[in-house]
């Protein structure tokens, strides 16, 4: 069975060990990433790591229209696409409370990984259709956490959470042979968070390596939401 995969984000942080280990896995691999330099320094390291790395593609998620654009590329290119790994994203402004975040931010954020996720799985969907693929977001839980609650992300997290949900009952409802299902990584330390590395938290290896493991499974998992390292909560 071919085994192409496109991670947006790849370049770095979790979206970098996942490439990793999905392409010592058997997976190839293209690169979603908005800048050429470090799209192709990510490459060397992928292929020096021993990964088939096929390309990158160009995906900036606030442009619709380069959206458009990259999925043309990508169907033009790797007609054999069956994984989308929605990774991209950014932090917002995790400082300040609920009632001092300004809309700009709730709006940018939201924007980037709200709007420009779902216009990318909208774009590559026929292909992954096509292919019976599947659709992996890396996400957060819908539940707000009392230890960290920054609300531009949360919420635009949230609204990528309900689009699985939608999408994975209507791609059953429609015999759309098709899989989607959230990820949620846990506590790990990347440049989103100022590379925090507290007691609990993963390195990116831990992570791309547990996220492989899930991805070749051979199990079914649509509709899911998959707690990779779950949060230990309070009784």
């Amino acid at each position: 069975m071919n085994k192409t995969a496109l991670i947006t984000g790849a370049n770095k942080g979790i979206g970098l060990g996942i490439s990793k280990y999905l392409g010592l896995s058997g997976w190839d691999i293209i690169l979603g990433a908005r800048n050429e330099a470090r799209a192709l320094e990510t490459m060397n390291k992928l292929k020096d790591a021993g990964c088939t790395v096929l390309g990158w593609v160009k995906i900036e998620l606030c442009d619709l229209d380069g959206i458009s654009l990259a999925a043309k590329e990508i169907n033009d290119k790797y007609p054999s696409l069956n994984l989308l790994v929605n990774n991209a994203g950014i932090p917002g402004d995790m400082s300040k409370t609920s009632w001092e975040t300004d809309m700009k931010d709730i709006k940018e954020t939201a924007d980037v990984n709200y709007f420009g996720t779902l216009a990318v799985t909208q774009a590559l969907l026929p292909l992954i259709k096509a292919n019976k693929g599947r659709i992996v977001n890396i996400t957060v839980p819908s539940e707000i956490s009392p230890y960290w609650h920054p609300l531009a992300y949360v919420a635009s997290k949230a609204a990528q959470n309900a689009m699985m949900g939608v999408m994975a009952m209507e791609f059953e409802q429609n015999n759309i042979p098709v899989e989607i299902f959230s990820v949620h990584p846990g506590p790990t330390t990347t440049d989103l968070n100022g590379n925090m590395a507290l007691p609990g938290f993963h390195t990116i290896d831990t992570v791309g390596e547990k996220f492989a493991k899930l991805i070749n499974d051979g199990q079914s998992h649509n509709g899911e939401f998959i707690e990779l390292y779950p949060i230990v909560k309070d009784d």
